[in-house]
């Protein structure tokens, strides 16, 4: 068996937007400048596959990394959990040895020691920002929302609070980029001030009209908290940077409507355009504790029609937010037009659940003639997305044309360009239960911490002609055998072994000529790991 991961990002050609998804994984990606606040004048050069080999390793200033490779060593086993224990506990508070004060988790009050007030200066904090997700200068940030592409520079605007830390006054912020990677901070674009968003201008979508024209569908939180649609354009479609945004006269464009509670109605998305010449928006709702999703068609933005159906629904899930629906193709690599439909597309559906806080997608069918769409396993339309608060590097997504039913996600290929330097491992040889180390030097250089992005391609041979009757998942975590691993990396680990965290694969031998594989970690022996492995 041979694991190869491969990406393409290639923008469509109406309403080319990125995608910001929560991530499923994490990846640890070199950084060789920060240009989050810098202009970008001309446009980077294009970025240079690396070499294939079988374990690369690239550099990145950030933190301290060691690295094992390994295959199923028993000695790792991860400590026992007693039964009726309390896995599920509260991480202890880090106080001022750690550089984070208390008063930001009051829940989490600790020792003594860390109760008594300090004189916190905003240096001491530097250290929690991140080097390479982007993020304002300061304050609360949640989502992104109406992302864009606008005469050479991608778009972003995020929900902000501008005056301070915590979620509140929920404002538009705005930053452009020529690379995704490096942005640019620009003035905030849409702001609580009219009686119809005046507590807050909450999600929206943007989408460019084939005449050129931007269409901007946001929710607002009117005075008594209803949540209404409304509308908003560019000042001047032909400034790149997009600087300032006119609200729409005839706002709010879009009122809940019978049946729907007045807090229960949020989020457009970016429309599609059906047969019929109508665009279609979808918008977020629930019915008591069924989750689902209206539609609406519309010829200008301002004058709307509800379909006398929902998109999808799912009893039991209570409010759907922050809904999504768009196209894939069946076979290839390239973005879609939002309006695609018809042979070799699937479209997905996804949503976050207001009363799990997590994210679900769905792979199915549209029909744009009806406006039904059908999850391809109605057994099971809802794939679950971890939540994380924080924004992730923009990521190409393509539905897996071996399942059909899965979507792959990876970094866009301009991450590429920040990459310093790599170390590169052939034909290493991983035997049963071996730990074999990977030396690439000093932790250090310059006094200046290392990060590593891991690269790895590893070969298995399957039992010819045999299937195991094994059913193991990630649960078991990398202390568990199996025949044909585990096998995978051993990162953050000391000399000793007694701290790691393993990422590893597990194969599983399903007949004589298939393997299903679970990509794992286990987080047990990391000593600031308090809750269960994912």
């Amino acid at each position: 068996m041979e694991t190869r991961s491969t990406a393409a990002f290639d923008p469509p050609t109406i309403n080319p937007y990125p995608l910001f998804l929560n991530p499923i994984f994490s990846f640890l990606l070199p950084l060789s400048q920060m240009a989050v606040e810098t202009p970008l004048l001309d446009p980077p050069p294009p970025a240079t596959r690396r070499q294939q080999c079988g374990l690369i390793l690239s550099s990145l200033l950030i933190f301290s990394v060691g690295l094992l490779a390994f295959s199923g060593h028993r000695s790792q086993q991860s400590p026992p959990i007693s039964p009726g224990a309390d896995h599920h506990r509260t991480p202890p508070a880090r106080g001022v040895r750690e550089g984070v004060s208390a008063k930001s988790s009051p829940g989490f009050v600790g020792e003594e020691e860390e109760r008594v007030s300090y004189n916190w200066t905003n240096a001491m904090f530097t250290w929690q920002r991140t080097a390479y997700h982007f993020q304002p200068q300061r304050n609360w940030m949640n989502g992104y929302t109406g992302p864009l592409y606008h005469k050479g520079w991608y778009h972003i605007f995020y929900q902000y609070n501008p005056d301070s830390a915590v979620w509140g006054n929920i404002t538009w912020g705005h930053a452009v980029s020529r690379d995704l990677i490096h942005w640019l901070l620009l003035p905030l674009a849409l702001v609580p001030d009219r009686w119809y968003d005046v507590n807050g201008v909450w999600t929206g979508s943007a989408t460019r009209h084939p005449d050129g024209n931007i269409y901007m569908l946001y929710t607002g939180s009117t005075g008594n908290l209803t949540q209404v649609q409304n509308l908003a354009h560019p000042a001047d479609p032909s400034d790149p940077l997009l600087l300032h945004w006119v609200k729409n006269a005839a706002n709010p464009v879009l009122l809940p409507p019978p049946g729907i509670g007045p807090k229960d109605f949020r989020d457009p998305t970016t429309a599609w355009l059906g047969p019929d010449g109508l665009w279609r928006v979808a918008i977020g709702s629930r019915v008591e504790k069924l989750g689902l999703t209206l539609v609406y068609k519309t010829r200008d933005f301002l004058s709307y029609e509800l379909l006398d159906h929902y998109l999808h629904s799912v009893p039991g899930t209570g409010m759907w937010e922050c809904v999504d629906f768009f196209p894939v193709a069946v076979n290839g690599t390239k973005g879609l037009d939002t309006s695609a439909a018809g042979e070799g597309i699937k479209h997905v559906l996804k949503a976050s659940l207001d009363d799990t806080k997590l994210d679900h997608f769905a792979v199915g069918t549209y029909d744009p003639v009806e406006d039904l769409w059908t999850p391809d396993d109605p057994k099971n339309d809802g794939t679950e997305l971890e939540v994380v608060k924080l924004q992730t590097i923009p990521r190409t997504v393509v539905l897996d044309g071996r399942t059909g039913a899965d979507l792959l996600q990876w970094p866009v290929e301009e991450i590429e360009s920040l990459r310093l330097r790599s170390y590169c491992f052939e034909d290493v040889l991983v035997g049963p239960g071996s730990v074999v180390p990977l030396h690439i030097g000093s932790a250090t250089q310059n006094s200046i911490p290392l990060q590593l992005d891991i690269m790895a391609e590893f070969e298995v041979e399957l039992i010819s002609g045999k299937k195991t009757d094994e059913e193991n998942s990630c649960d078991g975590g990398a202390a568990e055998r199996s025949s044909l691993g585990p096998f995978g990396i051993l990162a953050l680990a000391d000399a000793s072994l007694s701290e790691l965290t393993s990422v590893f694969f597990r194969p599983v031998q399903t007949s004589a000529d298939a393997v299903t594989t679970y990509f794992c970690t286990d987080q047990t022996r990391f000593s600031k790991f308090t809750f269960d492995p994912l």
